[in-house]
């Protein structure tokens, strides 16, 4: 139509669908289970390692793959922070380093992968994590089909938002552009409505007993 090859739009009538995709993603009770549970097995502790460490910083598979020690700097609050950007949109990710993430940092600190490549984490392919976190789920008797990007939906849902972290901040940390991307985690928090709603039954109840009094 802007060269004028056509006199009329042929899609004017048309409109696309779209379909909600459910974004699965772990419990904290699951987290604990995969946490918790001795493999025996340096292949799949190593595997779950990994996977818990996008789990607390909301990384994808190739932003890990990516980082360095050099990615490690101090933030804003004097506190080690991980600063890169997200290989897919090359937006920036600045992420507070938790406890348990500086622990698995420093268990592979001195991994032969970590030494030679300078890389944070000795991570595997995309397609053997992927083969590992089923044989994960298995051992750990989770119904769900584990993959290594449900790590970033458990960061933005189970880590951050029902533990009432903004929305604004989750947006930030996981190198959104939008936050309407970041929205459609807060649409199936259940549990973190049922949270606010709690706090707000107890203002009413609170008022009620005021008036009572009155």
């Amino acid at each position: 139509m802007a060269n004028n090859w056509l006199d009329k739009n042929p899609f004017s009538n048309y409109k696309a669908k779209v379909k909600e995709v459910e974004r699965v993603y772990l419990s904290e009770t699951e987290i604990q289970e995969i946490l918790n549970k001795d493999f025996g097995n340096e292949r799949l502790s190593l595997v779950r390692d990994i996977f818990l460490f996008s789990c607390f910083t909301g990384l994808a598979y190739i932003d890990v793959k990516n980082l360095t020690k050099s990615h490690i700097s101090l933030g804003i609050d004097g506190e080690k922070w991980i600063f890169t950007h997200r290989q897919k949109t090359e937006s920036a990710s600045k992420i507070p380093i938790l406890p348990i993430t500086q622990m698995l940092i420093d268990k592979y600190s001195n991994h032969p992968q970590c030494v030679v490549q300078d890389k944070l984490m000795p991570i595997l392919t995309n397609q053997k994590m992927n083969a590992y976190l089923k044989e994960i789920a298995a051992v750990c008797k989770i119904e769900k089909e584990l993959t290594f990007h449900i790590a970033r939906h458990t960061f933005a849902t189970t880590v951050t938002l029902t533990n009432g972290v903004p929305i604004e901040s989750v947006s930030k940390m996981l190198g959104h552009k939008n936050i309407k991307t970041t929205q459609h985690y807060a649409k199936v928090l259940d549990k973190k409505v049922s949270d606010d709603m709690a706090i707000l039954k107890q203002k009413f109840v609170l008022k009620s007993q005021l008036t009572k009094r009155a």
